[in-house]
């Protein structure tokens, strides 16, 4: 029990290392600008389901599916690294993003699914991450790290659902300094995946 609790503990604090669900609020909130309660709240509940579901499938099939489609690792580190970089240039830049002016339903679908649910909440660190829990480990380790993949998913969306609430505390002001400055995060850390994905291709120390 106290292996599983250590276990637990360790899964969970990885998780939200990589997709804290405050530091990915200002992403959230300079995606969906000037978007209604509605459309946030519609768009909040796709994104963190997809990311779910993500999730779940690489864990519990993530090797198959890297064999299946010829994928490895430091392919996905690059593609997920540049996909990160682009969110985090726009938002220093401070570009609304082209997909949130058109106003279809399969838009704001594209939206949940990208850049939110991937590569935000369920990018590369985060599927990696997963998948690195449950290599060699037993049902019960793969079911813990469902469950509490799980619950960062519900804190994100509890986080993201209170986002005007947020907004109306501590002002836009201060929502468009703190985007900006995870601008520069989030655009460094896709460098450093980029980065990161290259060394390993060419087993560079």
């Amino acid at each position: 029990m106290d292996n599983l609790l250590t276990y637990s503990i360790t899964v969970f604090t990885g998780f939200l290392a990589i997709m804290n669900p405050v530091s990915n609020l200002p992403i959230f909130l300079t995606l969906l600008d000037g978007a209604s309660k509605e459309t946030k709240q519609r768009i909040n509940k796709r994104a963190v389901i997809i990311a779910f579901i993500i999730v779940t499938v690489f864990v519990i099939l993530g090797k198959f599916i890297f064999e299946l489609f010829g994928i490895t690792i430091p392919a996905f580190k690059i593609t997920g690294g540049i996909l990160i970089f682009f969110v985090g240039f726009e938002m220093l830049q401070s570009k609304k993003s082209n997909i949130k002016h058109l106003k279809s339903i399969d838009i704001d679908e594209n939206i949940a699914v990208s850049p939110l649910a991937i590569p935000i909440l369920a990018g590369p660190g985060t599927i990696v991450t997963a998948m690195n829990f449950v290599s060699d480990a037993s049902y019960i380790h793969i079911s813990l790290v469902i469950l509490i993949f799980g619950i960062m998913c519900l804190l994100t969306y509890i986080t993201f659902g209170l986002s005007d609430y947020i907004v109306r505390k501590i002002g836009n002001n201060v929502i468009s300094v703190i985007g900006k400055i995870m601008g520069l995060i989030i655009a460094i850390i896709g460098t450093s995946m980029i980065i990161e994905g290259i060394k390993i291709s060419f087993n560079l120390a």
